[in-house]
């Protein structure tokens, strides 16, 4: 029996967006707490917006590279099922917190997955999204899916330079546990457009037809 590909939209800023994900059958919704990035939300919006989603959707809180303060301020303000760390942390700050967490890996040739899935071997999965250099993440671009190996310990979720035009095609090469969107389905950066939204779901439930 084919395995069904979960979904996380992330970048998620504004209520509207985030009940059209939810009714186009996305699984997970991502919160960005980093202040430079576009994509950037305020505790109380997102507690506002996690506070009206319905059941079974997973709220995710992403980090980059954040002091302790900042991830427990936003436990404590908004009901997050999951933490996912983008930056440099190490698995003793990412797991000091109890809670379930996911761990950001920027791909490129010398990064040995294997290895850091041994080293992050507490996580719920590892996120791969492209290296840009003086970026951490959202570029948009996608990366070489030969450097992922055949076999790894952690459940694999694809990111980067994900879209409607490619998403069938990725999913049936790679078979990752999930996939990641963010600017492939927006209108502007933090705006997301529901045509696209719902073009993303389409094409994952033909991969996984």
């Amino acid at each position: 029996m084919a395995m069904r590909t979960r979904v996380k939209i992330c970048g998620i800023t504004r209520l509207e967006d985030a009940l059209v994900a939810c009714h186009a059958g996305a699984d997970g919704l991502g919160f960005i707490f980093f202040t430079p990035s576009p994509r950037n939300i305020e505790i109380e919006a997102a507690r506002t917006i996690a506070r009206a989603l319905p059941a079974f959707v997973t709220t995710v809180g992403l980090f980059v590279d954040p002091d302790r303060d900042t991830v427990e301020r936003a436990r404590d303000s908004v009901p997050l099922n999951l933490l996912q760390f983008h930056g440099e942390e190490d698995p003793e700050f990412c797991e000091q917190f109890g809670a379930p967490y996911i761990k950001a890996v920027r791909m490129r040739p010398e990064v040995d997955l294997l290895q850091y899935a041994r080293r992050f071997k507490r996580a719920r999965g590892l996120l791969l999204d492209t290296y840009v250099s003086g970026t951490k993440g959202g570029t948009g671009e996608r990366f070489d899916w030969a450097l992922i190996p055949a076999e790894i310990s952690l459940p694999i979720v694809l990111s980067g330079g994900l879209d409607p035009e490619n998403v069938t095609a990725a999913i049936r090469e790679i078979r990752p546990w999930a996939v990641d969107v963010c600017s492939g389905v927006e209108a502007t950066k933090g705006i997301k457009d529901p045509e696209r939204i719902v073009a993303f779901m389409t094409g994952v439930n033909n991969a996984d037809a």
